[in-house]
């Protein structure tokens, strides 16, 4: 077993170094393309936005590019690994859209608009499986959970602590995306990350000593964001996805191929 335990370590360590080296890099765009080219900063995650050899893909980025093809509008990917560098380039008018794994929250709805929900996800707790699992989001109180920086989640870990009235330590990690912090807990380097259902559920079949079943927040919005004052552009956005959704066959494929099913229909 502890022959076991070293080698499943080193091949996590080689996931994790992998991982990095495939990342596309951050594009280090000073301005917007201009024209009507939507700029779309899109997270690196396994559901939103991945590569796979030559292959790109993602529901998010599938959308995307079905919503592009049929209005005839171009867009320019910028692949992102931090949230916070994303909505960064937002604020400063170097995209048009940030497309992440972004619970759409009541307070972040005065810094944002948001498209209508995309699909709906939740937040869960990522830990190593064994006899040393909790079960409870009780058991959290005096530990420490990772999340990634500019993620509300950090809000709803804060909020968690109120309820249990204990306090649950927050590291908020700069520099890798949900993928990554689920790697370091595959590996022990640390022991709890939040992430989305919908990644932890994607990842399971590489990282299967993982668990994922104890939920932090109750269901949620996934939404796309645009800038406050862009309106506009967030009403032609909900209006393309519509289009979009009109097309039963196509859609519908589209969520089982990455979600193994469909979703109900979002209502706001």
């Amino acid at each position: 077993m502890i022959l076991y335990g070293a080698l499943l370590a080193v091949v996590v360590a080689c996931m994790v170094a992998l991982s990095m080296c495939d990342k596309p890099v951050e594009a280090p765009d000073s301005k917007a393309s201009g024209g009507d080219t939507l700029d779309i900063a899109i997270e690196y995650s396994p559901v939103t936005y991945y590569t796979y050899d030559d292959t790109l893909g993602g529901y998010n980025y599938d959308l995307l590019r079905l919503i592009s093809s049929k209005e005839g509008c171009p867009m320019k990917f910028h692949p992102v690994v931090t949230l916070e560098k994303a909505l960064a380039g937002l604020d400063e008018g170097r995209y048009d859209v940030v497309v992440a794994q972004f619970p759409m929250t009541a307070g972040d709805t005065a810094r944002f608009a948001f498209t209508e929900p995309i699909y709906i996800d939740q937040q869960v707790l990522v830990q190593r499986r064994g006899s040393y699992a909790i079960h409870s989001q009780l058991d959290l109180a005096g530990d420490t959970v990772w999340v990634v920086q500019g993620s509300p989640m950090k809000q709803r870990i804060a909020s968690l602590s109120r309820e249990i009235g204990d306090t649950i330590y927050v590291h908020v990690d700069e520099l890798y995306g949900p993928e990554q912090l689920m790697m370091m807990v595959s590996a022990g380097e640390i022991r709890y990350a939040v992430v989305n259902r919908s990644i932890a559920r994607a990842m399971g079949t590489r990282l299967p000593n993982l668990d994922r079943s104890v939920a932090i927040s109750l269901s949620q919005f996934q939404s796309w964001m645009v800038a406050k004052e862009r309106q506009s552009l967030c009403d032609s956005l909900n209006r393309w996805h519509r289009q979009v959704k009109l097309d039963t066959a196509v859609y519908l494929n589209l969520q089982r191929r990455y979600f193994g099913g469909t979703f109900p229909t979002l209502a706001r």
